[in-house]
């Protein structure tokens, strides 16, 4: 333990990151404490893990296609993503197809309080930038953009964890199961209006569920980088 008059250095939220070993993607960790949650901003504990800064894109998926040959989503031409869609979130992903990528990546799919953490933080702020309602800070129906968006394209609707694309371009899918056959969804998408983007707000669907607006990101345990202290 320190003594009375040492100081202590605590690490900025948001500065521990490191690329996954498996797949390469960048994750950040989002340390445990407890967190407000849902509508309600109920309290609840989760504890320390890695979730990724981005959502999975055409190229992550490309690759995972390419080492196991999984099926592509049916709308690449000739099973290959459009050159100008390769930092796009992937989308036209059935839960199960995310449930196999991060089974392939030594990873998991987030469940829907994990995902929600990481959104809002520990201060349980109601967009993943604050409180103040801004539809321009991301992806969604008043923008009229009407496609999905490079992952880095929002930089100022980045969580407090300096996670990208919460709050819009694509539902992602969750490891939570609503009902049998059922996985909750998160975050919004380019499809949805504002006021259902909210991070808190519970959607689900069937896990054969297949659309334009819905992909995915994964998390990861500490241990999964053998305790060390990311960089």
């Amino acid at each position: 333990m320190p003594g009375s008059g040492e100081n202590v250095q605590v690490e900025p939220i948001g500065s521990s990151q490191v690329h996954h070993p498996a797949d390469g993607s960048l994750m950040v960790k989002v340390d445990g404490s407890v967190f407000l949650s849902g509508p309600s901003n109920t309290p609840v504990w989760i504890p320390d893990f890695y979730i990724d800064v981005y959502p999975v894109s055409n190229a992550d998926y490309a690759r995972f296609i390419v080492a196991t040959g999984h099926a592509p989503p049916h709308h690449w031409p000739d099973g290959r993503h459009p050159a100008e869609l390769v930092d796009h979130p992937v989308v036209f992903v059935t839960w199960e197809d995310a449930a196999a990528y991060a089974a392939w990546a030594g990873k998991a799919l987030p469940t829907s309080q994990q995902w929600e953490k990481a959104a809002r933080g520990t201060r349980g702020t109601v967009y993943p930038w604050g409180d103040q309602p801004t539809p321009a800070k991301c992806n969604v129906r008043e923008n009229g953009v009407g496609q999905t968006t490079r992952r880095d394209c929002y930089q100022s609707g980045a969580s407090p964890y300096g996670v990208y694309d919460l709050c819009g371009n694509v539902w992602e899918w969750c490891a939570t199961e609503s009902k049998p056959g059922r996985r909750e969804l998160r975050g919004g998408a380019w499809t949805s209006p504002f006021n259902r983007a909210t991070p808190s707000s519970f959607n689900d669907a069937a896990v054969s569920m297949c659309d334009d607006d819905t992909g995915f990101r994964c998390v990861a345990p500490v241990e999964a980088f053998g305790g060390r202290e990311a960089k």
